[in-house]
């Protein structure tokens, strides 16, 4: 319980939740304050002003030359206050008291302040009183202030348990909440300790309120999911280049061994050395391929991002490879709307790397007679390339896969390449934040990339 409570004094939720109840306290007691003294200024102007009614109702009552009216009067107004909260005093001339259940001495005229001394009266009570004259008389009106304080009081002692009450019930609050975001922070906290103890599936659970700690939680298990895939790339990669490489590294250990057996016997081994050199070729650029896809992923390409023009990169390798496609027996062609600008972020060399693998693929794949499509239109605020074929395409089950690294389909393997045409094409549109979508033309494949447009199309 101890170290429970130590960690939750020691949390920064809770630390902040002991601010804002600090900050809101001190709020509660400054209005407060402000609403004691308001309060106080106004029960001290009403009882002036009750004072100074009753002075005036007493004083009406003396007529000229008619002193027993006002003594009367006084006396009258004595009597009703029994408990003297009240106090009346007439006096003449001389200082002789006439009427009154006190005797006034030395107060001066208007309002003033004094403590009774007055049997049965508290010494400590103070009354507010108004003296003047009346028919050459000192007449004396005072009020206790024993209600006004006592009030004074009620209020203060409803202030104070006010704040403790808000207080403790600020505290407790800030607890709970501190806890339950302290629970929150702790399962992110455990998720990255099993994720560094190598449980890439171990995810930060969401609650599905769509507050800060949870868009924070959905980024970090976005960025966990891509470091599962990267590391479960990485195993695949490995465990297809064991398995497509080893046919050509054997194949090429047999040539070698070929050529030694013929240098033994003294034959001519310049077919052995050539296939030998064809075949390291193939395991290098092999390599090379895996490299760049490493490259990309790691993102260090995007420093050479600038604004381009994707019609035009599009444009430029439909006019390459048109001639390498009527050599091929396929035809090749790119519409691309003119004087329209595709303005998209990206490396230019990387782009025409992926169009220029696209267009690879298709012309390695597809049979003679093929038409070969490239486009680039626009989609909300998104711009799509497109490459399309009436080739034999490629089946639905298998669409996802032909991104995998070194993957190839049955239909594929006796053409060449290495398997990694597509997965470089992958690597480039996710570094440029563009997704990759294979779809059946009813025949052929549609190939469609579609990247965040710089500017709006037509801007």
């Amino acid at each position: 319980m101890s170290r429970m409570r130590a960690s939750l004094l020691s949390s920064t939720p809770f630390r902040l939740a002991l601010a804002f109840a600090f900050l809101f306290v001190l709020a509660f007691i400054l209005s407060g304050s402000i609403v004691y003294r308001l309060m106080s200024s106004d029960l001290a102007r009403r009882l002036d002003e009750s004072i100074k009614e009753t002075y005036s109702v007493v004083a009406v009552t003396y007529a000229e030359s008619d002193q027993e009216d006002l003594i009367s009067t006084v006396n009258d107004h004595a009597r009703l206050s029994a408990g003297k909260e009240q106090l009346f005093s007439l006096t003449d001339a001389k200082g002789n008291h006439l009427a009154g259940n006190f005797a006034a001495s030395n107060l001066p005229d208007g309002f003033s302040m004094f403590a009774a001394r007055l049997p049965g009266v508290p010494s400590d009570t103070m009354y507010r009183a108004y003296s003047g004259e009346v028919g050459g008389n000192s007449l004396t009106v005072a009020f206790s202030l024993s209600e006004t304080e006592e009030l004074e009081t009620i209020v203060l002692m409803s202030f104070g348990w006010g704040t403790l009450f808000i207080l403790g019930l600020a505290i407790a609050g800030g607890a709970v909440l501190a806890s339950r975001v302290q629970r929150r922070l702790d399962g992110i906290a455990s998720t990255m300790v099993d994720v560094s103890h190598g449980r890439l599936d171990a995810r930060i659970p969401l609650i599905g309120n769509g507050d800060d700690i949870d868009a924070v939680s959905g980024q970090v298990n976005a960025a966990l999911d891509r470091l599962s895939a990267l590391v479960d790339g990485m195993r695949e990669v490995s465990a297809n280049i064991a398995h497509d490489l080893k046919t050509p590294l054997n194949r090429l250990q047999m040539i070698l061994e070929s050529a030694a057996d013929k240098t033994a016997s003294g034959e001519d081994v310049s077919s052995e050395l050539a296939d030998a050199r064809a075949e390291s070729v193939q395991i290098n650029e092999t390599f090379d391929a895996l490299l760049r896809i490493a490259q990309i992923e790691a993102g260090a390409r995007k420093a050479r991002f600038v604004e381009l023009d994707l019609g035009d990169v599009v444009e430029t390798m439909g006019e390459i490879y048109a001639d390498v496609a009527d050599d091929d027996g396929k035809s090749l062609s790119a519409e691309i709307v003119p004087e329209a600008e595709w303005l998209i972020h990206g490396d230019r060399e990387l782009l025409m790397q992926m169009v220029a693998n696209l267009v690879e693929n298709a012309l390695r794949h597809c049979p003679r007679g093929t038409a070969i499509e490239l486009s680039v239109t626009p989609q909300g605020d998104r711009i799509l390339a497109n490459v399309y074929d009436n080739g034999p395409g490629i089946p639905a089950e298998e669409r996802e896969k032909v991104f995998q690294r070194l993957y190839r389909l049955d239909s594929s393997r006796s053409t060449p390449g290495s398997g990694l045409g597509l997965s470089l094409v992958r690597a480039i549109a996710d570094l440029h934040g563009a997704t990759i979508s294979l779809e059946d033309r009813h025949p052929g494949l549609a190939v469609v990339v579609s990247f965040p447009a710089a500017r709006p199309p037509g801007a």
